[in-house]
């Protein structure tokens, strides 16, 4: 019988032959257990019959694009996703992002850059799960319910993105305290590198989703100079001056 292993199960989804054999070695050989596919749909079936617990996945795919295969994924339940693509058009990441996905590296990539993804996104998601056991965090009118992976603006469902959810969870147990993209990066990507426009896109998604005007936002502040704060209503916004200070 196969013992499952400890690191985790990877399936890489790539139509380049060469790309997804190094990719596998390379997680192979870090103690992953790795399933490969070459299309949209193969990709589908490998994951309904082995419940990843990630999946690596190439944007541009025969048949079914990667976008389209990790709205699939995602219609089916949570799964931690790092999109690969050629392209270094910030559409095509705000694209992956949108649908999803937790990480995106564009080609060519380090293979032991991507090992060290895996395994950041992989301890992300998992201390998401713990956290969940925590209840419903609520605050000015929005309500998430971490275990049932649902948020509620005054009584209307947000659709929110598995990491948009992450973000806006983490903001609201700190409310009130101000977050460089840094801190947000480490504390929400569990990255200590990577690009810091990730963060950006993000908060603009976020707020484009909960604040009656995205131009001038009020649950989530820009404090100048610092990065993003939550106010709440129930704690005085600080000045912005004083902010940057802190």
């Amino acid at each position: 019988m196969h013992t499952p292993s400890p690191q985790g199960r990877v399936l890489v989804v790539d139509d380049d032959p060469t790309v997804a054999e190094v990719v596998a070695g390379y997680l192979d050989r870090s103690g992953y257990d790795v399933a490969r596919a070459a299309d949209g749909p193969s990709a589908l079936e490998r994951a309904a019959a082995h419940r990843p617990d990630l999946v690596v996945l190439d944007l541009m795919l025969p048949g079914m694009d990667g976008l389209e295969v990790c709205r699939r994924l995602r219609a089916r339940g949570p799964v931690p996703v790092i999109m690969l693509t050629a392209r270094g058009d910030e559409d095509d990441r705000i694209l992956g992002l949108e649908v999803g996905a937790d990480d995106y590296v564009t080609k060519p990539f380090s293979p032991r850059e991507l090992v060290l993804r895996v395994g950041s996104v992989l301890r992300r998601s998992r201390a998401a799960t713990r956290r969940a056991a925590a209840g419903p965090l609520s605050a000015a009118g929005l309500t998430l319910d971490p275990e049932a992976r649902r948020a509620t603006q005054d009584g209307v469902e947000l659709a929110l993105t598995i990491r948009e959810f992450d973000l806006l969870a983490f903001l609201l147990r700190h409310p009130g305290k101000a977050f460089t993209r840094e801190d947000l990066m480490h504390h929400v990507w569990g990255w200590d590198f990577g690009d810091l426009s990730t963060v950006t896109v993000h908060i603009r998604r976020l707020r484009a989703k909960i604040e009656p005007d995205p131009a001038k936002p009020r649950l989530i502040q820009t404090v100048w100079g610092v990065g993003y704060r939550l106010d709440d209503g129930t704690t005085a916004p600080k000045d912005e001056e004083d902010a940057t200070r802190a």
